[in-house]
């Protein structure tokens, strides 16, 4: 296979055997040290340094944008893929995304992209913990209509204040 550029081969084999959008986006950010600049040394040895670096940037600014322009719920199912390649549960895997935002964008990525992203981790992780509490509640149950008690009728479970107490303090009479 031919390839005419370093950003060509960083996309169809590097970043081809990567599973998962956030894995990508991972991945490029592990390439990039503190100063924003890149180490791949396959890249760099056959396109020289300079190409790859270019290279590596521009390729982590397509991911990070396409990241960005995913829908939530696909989103939401590539966590599910890239926390399984990472060997995680995806709500600790979502957990580390918004832990570590800053460090995941490419040099110069765009007014907004950092809120953004971190906005989107944060959504992730808000869904997956919203879908772990209705996993624990079973699905025949169901929430009792609004102003309704869960407890049966007649069942105070300890609940209600003793008489002669806070309701005749404050003088209002007792409820019935």
């Amino acid at each position: 296979m031919t390839l005419a550029s370093a950003l060509q081969d960083i996309q169809q084999t590097t970043l081809a055997a990567v599973r998962g959008l956030l894995r990508k986006l991972e991945y490029l950010a592990y390439l990039q040290d503190r100063r924003g600049s890149y180490s791949h040394w396959g890249i760099s040895r056959v396109h020289g340094d300079a190409a790859a670096q270019q290279a590596l940037a521009e390729a982590h600014r397509q991911v990070l944008s396409h990241v960005l322009q995913t829908p939530i719920s696909r989103l939401l199912e590539d966590v599910e893929k890239s926390s399984s390649s990472a060997g995680l549960p995806a709500e600790v895997y979502a957990q580390s995304l918004v832990h570590r935002t800053p460090s995941m964008l490419p040099p110069e990525p765009g007014a907004g992209s950092e809120p953004h992203l971190k906005s989107v981790f944060h959504a992730l992780l808000s869904l997956l913990r919203a879908q772990s509490r209705d996993a624990s509640v079973p699905t025949s149950w169901r929430y009792p209509p609004l102003g309704q008690s869960l407890l049966p009728p007649g069942d105070s479970a300890g609940c209600e204040a003793p008489p002669g107490t806070a309701d005749e303090e404050l003088g209002r009479s007792p409820r019935p």
